[in-house]
């Protein structure tokens, strides 16, 4: 009995605390598209405070810890540099793309990017693995088709780098053994670069109390608590898992900039969502059904 309500305890905090790291990957995209689309603070200078106020709350959550004593070299300069190249080109990109479609071209990039990088490291996809892919591309196709709701050119290929960085980042961060430690420092060595952009953009810079707010928002509670929730999920979760459940964060984004925006979601929107996440959850899931399936067959026969 009693194991009986451990285990259930412990799947009903799964269950929260995804649900909480989905909400919080969602509101990232309906924060920065309340900054940036409203002209509230530029790119650069919501990238900044994002990654510098991640890096405080992500330290001060290491420092609060009892096992702090490994002096070692902690995170790395490489995952730096590709979070913050995540980060910058979220921001822009955000600046002229809706909640809904940003956040689809980013999980859908991050995704694609993590099965690319499955099978140049020597993983051959199944032929519904394919199938699914080939769905995705199409969809992806359909989305900057050129017509009168068609996204951003510029915003599409920021986000997908966006997407296509955090998705090495997240196959770094697979190496780490401690995660949460290692990501704290991976913010920390954001801020070189951030000083580097601060410079650089110094002249076009725009701030306003309510950018700063929803940029503080974003980089110390949506991301460094977010991102510190979401591995604590991942403890009770299995790869395939974490990676559906993810697709979720579109849906999400959408419903948030319907409600906090007064965002459409228009058909194309719809329809390219459905051809991506469903393609997706293909490759996902196909092969492990497909082999569940036959596996039965064979054995009632």
């Amino acid at each position: 009995m009693t194991k009986f309500k451990s285990s259930n305890i412990g799947y009903t905090k799964t269950v929260f605390y995804t649900a909480l790291a989905l909400i919080a990957f969602a509101a990232n995209s309906v924060l920065a598209r309340l900054a940036l689309g409203n002209n509230a603070i530029d790119a650069s200078g919501y990238t900044s405070i994002r990654l510098i106020s991640g890096a405080i709350v992500l330290y001060l959550i290491i420092q609060s810890k009892a096992s702090k004593t490994d002096s070692s070299e902690k995170g790395s300069w490489l995952s730096g540099f590709i979070l913050f190249l995540y980060a910058i080109t979220f921001s822009y990109a955000y600046v002229s793309l809706d909640t809904g479609t940003g956040a689809l071209i980013l999980f859908a990039a991050v995704q694609l990017t993590m099965i690319i990088l499955s099978i140049y490291s020597g993983n051959k996809l199944h032929f519904t693995e394919w199938i699914g892919l080939i769905i995705s591309f199409i969809g992806f196709v359909y989305l900057v088709f050129p017509g009168a709701d068609t996204p951003s050119t510029v915003g599409f290929v920021l986000m997908t780098l966006a997407g296509i960085s955090w998705g090495f980042y997240t196959v770094l961060g697979k190496r780490s053994k401690r995660p949460l430690i290692d990501n704290a420092y991976n913010f920390l060595k954001t801020v070189p670069f951030v000083l580097v952009l601060l410079i650089i953009s110094f002249k076009k810079e725009n701030y306003s109390l309510n950018g700063i707010i929803l940029a503080i928002i974003s980089g110390g509670i949506t991301s460094g608590i977010g991102y510190t929730i979401w591995y604590m999920a991942l403890r009770g979760l299995t790869h395939v898992q974490a990676a559906i459940v993810q697709l979720m964060v579109p849906v999400i984004a959408s419903i948030g900039g319907v409600l906090f925006i007064a965002e459409t979601i228009t058909p194309r929107l719809t329809i390219a969502s459905l051809f991506i996440l469903g393609g997706i959850l293909i490759v996902v899931i196909g092969k492990k059904k497909l082999l569940k399936i036959g596996k039965k067959a064979f054995f009632n026969n």
